[in-house]
């Protein structure tokens, strides 16, 4: 048997507003709210179970003292879902990221970084 991909989490100093960042990224919503620690998922999921496919993973933010200083060495791929790339980007950015420049050149990605600084890309097409 192998494990299975349920969680991802964040160290950061505000949960609550990284969490509302992510929720609006993906169509999340609040999972927990405890005191320092917040966990986010797809509404799809509500039960624990999706019946059509794999569940998607839980994102977790937990508060901790000290800020980010390097660049992520684990990262989110997003993809758009009903806009392309470019309409994406701006919503992004008008949610609360900023353009991030981690030496990737001129790729068809686009990397942003969310309001705490970590980074993540915008992908121009899906890539299974």
């Amino acid at each position: 048997m192998a494990s299975t991909f349920t969680e991802l989490a964040f160290d950061c100093a505000d949960p609550r507003a990284l969490a509302r960042f992510w929720c609006a990224v993906l169509d999340y919503e609040v999972r927990d709210d405890n005191d320092g620690f917040l966990s986010i998922g797809s509404p799809s999921t509500r039960g624990g179970e999706d019946p059509y496919g794999p569940v998607p993973p839980t994102l977790a933010f937990a508060r901790v003292p000290e800020g980010k200083n390097i660049k992520n060495r684990l990262h989110i791929d997003v993809n758009p879902s009903d806009r392309d790339q470019g309409q994406e980007v701006r919503r992004l950015l008008d949610l609360g990221a900023r353009h991030a420049d981690v030496g990737q050149g001129d790729q068809s990605w686009v990397v942003l970084a969310d309001p705490e600084g970590n980074e993540f890309c915008v992908l121009a097409s899906r890539h299974p």
